[in-house]
């Protein structure tokens, strides 16, 4: 069974009474992100327009850090996420491509921006930015464990950062077209440093 995808795994809590509340808490901060912003989501508006306490709040989220980790990690389901493959051209245009729609969506959007902004300054932030990248990492590594390939810390900051510079940084779309041409480059660059086996290496060329 595929591993489930981090933008939308969901914890396992014994108690479903306190799953449900999460639940509906997470799905109003969603709705409110986009509109009021990250400094806007204030844990009285949250707690008024989820129709809970303050207190309760705090017991799933001590930070705002921490629940924009969990919108983030936990978005809505897109259906675009990858199966394993052994393929690594397969699995990295699939991976690519669920990344952007997630991106996409605004209060992940929001929430991605917010904490990266805020990392220089609060530890927190910082903490859930490096523990997004390591899950997002590990996530990848383990679509591609059929292709007989792990890649490393810098292989996977090459394959993702031209689509988020795209997006946050031109200000453009990060077509199909553009992700096709990502992958390619990544594969000559991952086929020079002899990442790849051989078949895989072979089938890089001829695309």
């Amino acid at each position: 069974m595929p591993q489930q995808p981090v933008h939308r795994r969901q914890p396992t809590l014994s108690n479903p009474r306190v799953q449900r509340t999460r639940t509906r808490v997470l799905a109003v901060a969603r709705e409110l992100l986009p509109e009021v912003g990250p400094t806007g989501l204030t844990w009285a508006l949250l707690a008024e327009r989820a129709d809970v306490t303050r207190q309760t709040l705090y017991r799933h989220w001590p930070n705002r850090g921490a629940l924009l980790f969990d919108l983030i990690l936990e978005g809505p389901d897109l259906g675009t996420y990858p199966e394993p493959d052994s393929d690594v051209r397969t699995v990295a245009t699939a991976w690519l491509r669920s990344l952007r729609d997630g991106i996409n969506d605004p209060a992940i959007r929001t929430a991605v921006l917010a904490v990266t902004a805020q990392a220089d300054h609060d530890p927190d932030s910082a903490h859930a930015l490096i523990r997004i990248g390591e899950d997002r990492h590990a996530a990848l590594n383990k679509l591609l464990e059929p292709s007989g390939i792990q890649i490393t810390t810098d292989e996977y900051t090459l394959l993702y950062g031209p689509v988020l510079a795209r997006l946050f940084l031109d200000r453009g779309q990060a077509t199909d077209a553009f992700i096709d041409t990502v992958v390619t480059q990544w594969l000559t660059t991952l086929d020079r440093a002899g990442a790849l086996p051989q078949r895989q290496s072979k089938a890089s060329t001829e695309n």
